[in-house]
């Protein structure tokens, strides 16, 4: 969830020109990633026991004047949408035929503030040219999860990875305030949470004791002990890690 903030964040900072107060626009782009995810989960397909096949190419029909405050903004805006579209595919596990695309056309027939979304399945993007600024086609990108320690940096490549100072630890934390089995960093579906295992000194996390477990996110700081050490969530390009 903490992944999904972040880019809406950033979403909202790179149009907030573009829709500003004052504009005849009245649609909000937090308002369309919404959406988009929405239409990702209710036109989802289950082909088989964990294999959902859900759309990749999505059209935002929007009023005259939202449609001319988009045309205005370009292809900037479909990127940003494609990268929440992308990220709700990795976090929900949903298979892709091709590329992710989003593009803007418009409804003389919508009020202004009212927008619809359509959405297809399809294994090329399409010939026909868009009616507005599209973003390029993307593939999904996945992210590995890693932990920066002492200048090393360790992928976490199973589901639970433990921390402490015993050699029997997933990673071994030589660090006389670490507890022998003292944090516990688990994994499932692109969220990460970090578990204290009753350790003498606690665990800490950006600063805040961690009371049972916390949740972690991109550059999260984990104190154990005299021991800092970063959680990184790094893409995955070409098969490898970018580690």
């Amino acid at each position: 969830m903490g992944i999904l903030d972040n880019v809406e964040r950033g979403l909202e900072k790179l149009v907030r020109g573009a829709f500003s107060t004052g504009s005849r626009s009245r649609v909000q782009p937090v308002e369309i990633a919404s959406s988009l995810r929405r239409e990702l989960d209710h036109k989802s397909l289950v082909l088989t026991e964990g294999r959902t096949l859900a759309p990749n190419v999505f059209t935002a029909r929007l009023s005259d004047p939202d449609f001319e405050q988009a045309q205005q903004w370009g292809s900037a805006l479909a990127e940003e949408l494609c990268d929440v579209v992308i990220r709700h595919v990795n976090s929900q596990q949903y298979t892709l035929q091709g590329p992710v695309r989003v593009s803007f056309a418009h409804d003389s027939a919508l009020k202004p503030g009212v927008f619809e979304v359509d959405s297809s399945i399809e294994k090329q993007p399409g010939s026909r040219s868009p009616s507005a600024p599209a973003a390029p086609a993307r593939q999904p990108v996945q992210y590995q999860p890693i932990l920066e320690l002492g200048g090393q940096r360790y992928s976490l490549n199973a589901g639970s990875i433990v921390l402490g100072r015993s050699s029997e630890a997933d990673i071994l934390v030589e660090d006389t305030g670490v507890s022998r089995r003292h944090l516990e960093i688990r994994t499932d579906g692109g969220r990460a949470v970090a578990i204290e295992l009753g350790s003498t000194n606690g665990s800490f996390v950006n600063g805040q004791r961690v009371q049972g477990q916390t949740e972690l996110t991109d550059g999260s700081v984990i104190t154990m002990g005299r021991t800092r050490m970063t959680f990184r969530l790094v893409p995955v390009q070409n098969g490898g890690h970018r580690i």
